[in-house]
């Protein structure tokens, strides 16, 4: 069951066990489930040979691509195929510590944000921002490589989860700019571990995700769009 938004997300539950709500779980074992059948073909436990290739198999099959996305606006053709890889990259990763990383944040923001949003409202945040996010970097830049992995898509639910926060601090007239101390310190280390190694522009599709589940928040969350309505009648 949702609760009301304007509650402080923080507050704690009694209860003696709190699961993660449903949606969450399935998100999960989409994401470690899908890695963990690449992980271990590529270890040669399970497909045979062949097997070995299915990592690099998904990547070309199911990763966003920008320069699929301008092929296909200059073209103004849109094959279902490649339109599915807006929403089937988050579940592919380079890699079992990209995925852990990944499942991490999926648990941690999923159970904060789906305990007040409810199922249906925390998927739609989720699917929405991971497309979202794919498709602010293929119309920003001009980057060859691949989009995988499903940081934009849980930056979005950090995007709520900020909104849940911003709520909160406004209901107790408390400066609603600290809301945003979690997705600044996350920006920074991305910019730190830009600075050292060699990384790619990921981040303006985890920016994008993180904006596009932020915005979504004042729709999809219970009573949303109500409220939204009534606060533009009102100025």
């Amino acid at each position: 069951m949702s609760q009301d938004p304007e509650q402080t997300p923080c507050e704690p539950d009694h209860a003696p066990v709190n699961p993660l709500p449903s949606v969450v779980v399935a998100l999960f074992l989409l994401v470690i489930g899908v890695e963990a059948i690449l992980a271990l073909g590529a270890r040669g436990i399970v497909g045979g040979p062949e097997a070995v290739g299915w990592r690099l198999d998904a990547i070309q099959s199911y990763a966003f691509s920008g320069d699929i996305f301008d092929w296909m606006v200059a073209n103004g053709v849109w094959p279902a195929e490649h339109v599915l890889r807006f929403f089937s990259y988050p579940f592919v990763h380079t890699g079992f510590t990209h995925a852990l990383f990944v499942s991490v944040f999926l648990l941690a923001m999923g159970k904060m944000v789906g305990e007040v949003f409810g199922g249906p409202a925390t998927a739609a945040v989720f699917v929405a921002s991971g497309a979202g996010g794919a498709l602010v970097y293929a119309l920003l830049l001009d980057d060859p490589l691949p989009l995988v992995g499903g940081f934009p898509a849980v930056y979005g639910l950090i995007g709520a989860f900020t909104w849940l926060l911003w709520m909160s601090l406004a209901r107790i007239g408390a400066n609603q700019m600290r809301a945003f101390s979690l997705i600044a310190v996350l920006m920074g280390i991305q910019l730190l571990f830009g600075l050292f190694f060699e990384t790619g522009k990921d981040w303006v599709a985890d920016l994008a995700g993180f904006a596009t589940g932020f915005g979504l928040s004042f729709f999809v969350s219970p009573g949303g769009w109500a409220r939204l309505r009534a606060r533009v009648r009102r100025e």
